[in-house]
């Protein structure tokens, strides 16, 4: 806090904030002895201190990593959270704006002309049935809540993104040029094979997570409406992904392998995406 300057304290001795010299303090700085104004005062284990100090005592104390290097972080989940908001977000104006759905979605015939489709259609859903969004809404909040503290912010976003792209390079591959395609299942399936990947680096039980996958596979192959081939190129870049993230070898190069890693797998996709041509 502040205080008014006492009758008779000479000029020289009044303390005022380095930052603000017109705000007398006599709060000063536990580590350098700085007067600091309240704006400027920050709680630290060992008292107040000043902005400067507080900023260099947190650059200098180093963060704490989850087991496969990503920032540990508390509260929920902000990029899984974040994700369904977008996709909501999608559907909503899929409903309200005509043409959109047509306007984002992805089909082969569109992989080299139009490539930004390979991620937006992982952002929409059937408009017709709602069940479409509601499950995999609902799947990617059971995956991110426990991949992304595991893996950290950026390291699942990026798991996210690339697994979507897979998705979309399987239907490039696999499935008629004209078949159009959209949903975030391949981006799910990514983090269900990253997950697989994950759990048996870990050594925990993978049984019941196998025939969770092998379910909704075979669900791709007998409906006609839903891309098994999305399902499949998604899977597979995903356990990829997971690969990398969690066999990348412990120490200070383990990030560059990580997103080196990740940048590889993202490359190879969208070299496919322009040189593959798509079955008319």
């Amino acid at each position: 806090m502040s205080y008014g300057v006492p009758a008779g304290t000479p000029a020289h001795e009044v303390p005022v904030c380095p930052r603000h010299p017109d705000r007398v303090s006599y709060i000063r700085c536990q580590r350098c002895g700085r007067a600091a104004c309240p704006e400027c005062q920050h709680t630290a284990p060992v008292g107040i201190q000043c902005v400067d100090c507080y900023r260099e005592s947190r650059r200098q104390t180093p963060g704490y990593r989850t087991q496969y290097g990503g920032a540990v972080r508390t509260g929920k989940p902000v990029v899984t959270i974040t994700l369904m908001v977008l996709c909501g977000a999608a559907y909503a104006l899929q409903w309200l704006v005509p043409g959109f759905t047509e306007l984002l979605w992805f089909a082969p015939v569109y992989a080299q002309i139009e490539p930004w489709r390979m991620l937006t259609a992982a952002f929409l859903h059937s408009p017709g049935f709602i069940f479409h969004i509601a499950f995999n809404l609902y799947a990617l909040w059971l995956l991110g809540r426990s991949l992304e503290p595991l893996l950290g912010r950026t390291r699942f976003i990026l798991l996210y993104l690339v697994s979507a792209l897979g998705g979309s390079i399987g239907v490039l591959i696999l499935a008629p040029a004209f078949q159009a395609v959209v949903g975030a299942s391949g981006a799910i399936f990514g983090l269900f094979g990253a997950l697989f990947v994950i759990q048996r680096q870990r050594g925990g039980d993978v049984k019941a997570l196998l025939v969770l996958i092998g379910i909704n596979l075979v669900l791709g192959f007998l409906y006609p409406s839903i891309s098994w081939q999305a399902h499949l190129g998604g899977l597979l870049t995903g356990a990829a992904c997971g690969a990398v993230l969690a066999y990348a070898p412990k120490g200070p190069r383990r990030s560059l392998v990580q997103f080196g890693g990740l940048a590889a797998i993202a490359l190879v996709l969208v070299v496919l995406g322009f040189v593959w041509t798509p079955s008319f």
